[in-house]
């Protein structure tokens, strides 16, 4: 019998949560993983309250993932490339600090090489000189969003990245 895949969890907030999470899902090495909310003062709080912009959350995905496959590292490599880490508070046509660019690490070695991830796109011809506003905070309590969202596109049958470049 062979033991279970060892897993680790990341949270990471790049716009609009249901290209992102149609991202994440196409990884080889990803297990699983679930829209919602994180990083606001309103226990589980629902999309008309986090899109009101009064909670403080940003929609969020959160991957599991088996690190036998893939790395955090490669997560934040997919994480820099399907956004604008430039653009505060917003995501093309999606305004609001909801929308923000954000990496919610979980323990010391998330958020180092969550650092030197973004170090390392600043200093990426990518972005032009234009400065990354992307926040790098400790993770708190995720909260899953509602059934409808979870993974959105994979239930109309399309491919996804309507919300992310």
């Amino acid at each position: 019998m062979s033991e279970p895949a060892k897993t680790e969890t990341a949270i990471f907030a790049a716009g609009c949560f249901w290209g992102v999470e149609a991202s994440f899902r196409q990884v080889k090495g990803v297990l699983s993983t679930r829209v919602g909310y994180t990083g606001g003062t309103k226990d589980n709080p629902t999309y008309e309250q986090v899109s009101s912009h009064t909670t403080g959350h940003a929609e969020a995905v959160e991957v599991v993932f088996d690190p036998a496959f893939v790395t955090y590292i490669q997560l934040l490599d997919v994480f820099w490339s399907i956004h604008d880490p430039t653009q505060m508070n917003r995501q093309g046509p999606d305004v609001g600090s909801n929308y923000r660019s954000a990496i919610f690490y979980r323990g010391q070695e998330q958020m180092e090489q969550a650092e030197a991830s973004l170090n390392k796109a600043q200093e990426s011809t990518r972005f032009r000189g234009k400065k990354i506003v992307t926040q790098i905070v400790p993770a708190s309590t995720f909260w899953p969003a509602e059934e409808y969202h979870q993974q959105y596109f994979e239930k109309r049958g399309l491919k996804g990245g309507g919300c992310h470049i």
